[in-house]
């Protein structure tokens, strides 16, 4: 029998979202919020004045953005159905908090990987989580872009694509 893996899952993603909320709470955030925060989470280095990332560099983070809306909204269905998210109707759609549980469920957790999410995650949310859409957005892509310069700068000559 194999074991899935838990890495980049509906699982892990959903946590990473949970960490998020809790540090926001009592502020609730929208589904784009998330995506965008969830990556500053994990890439907290490819910000400028932020903590080491979480996970080690990769040339295809930039397309990570893409594909994590749809992670992260598994992730916050499996954590609301634990009754550790809420969600509720925004004008952005809908937006998503944590519940009163979702704190001691995370004190639960004694691992250096949910100790260092929650330090990253303080952090995320004091550094932008009060920021509107377009700001946190342009924010964004500024730091794709640094980072995209500074790969681009290590490829060798005819391999830009």
């Amino acid at each position: 029998m194999t074991v899935p893996s838990v890495l980049n899952s509906p699982i892990e993603v959903g946590l990473r979202a949970l960490v998020l909320l809790v540090e926001a709470c009592p502020q609730a955030l929208d589904l784009q919020q998330l995506v965008t925060l969830d990556y500053f989470l994990v890439h907290s280095g490819d910000v400028d004045g932020g903590p080491d990332s979480l996970h080690a560099p990769s040339p295809l983070r930039s397309g990570e953005v893409t594909v994590r809306r749809e992670l992260v909204s598994k992730g916050l269905n499996l954590y609301q159905l634990r009754g550790l998210v809420s969600e509720a109707p925004s004008a952005t759609g809908f937006a998503y908090a944590a519940q009163p549980g979702a704190a001691s469920f995370l004190d639960a957790f004694r691992s250096a990987y949910v100790e260092n999410l929650r330090t990253r995650a303080e952090w995320v949310i004091e550094s932008f989580g009060l920021l509107e859409y377009g700001d946190l957005h342009q924010t964004l892509e500024t730091s794709l872009s640094k980072w995209k310069l500074e790969f681009a700068a290590v490829l060798p000559e005819g391999d830009d694509e």
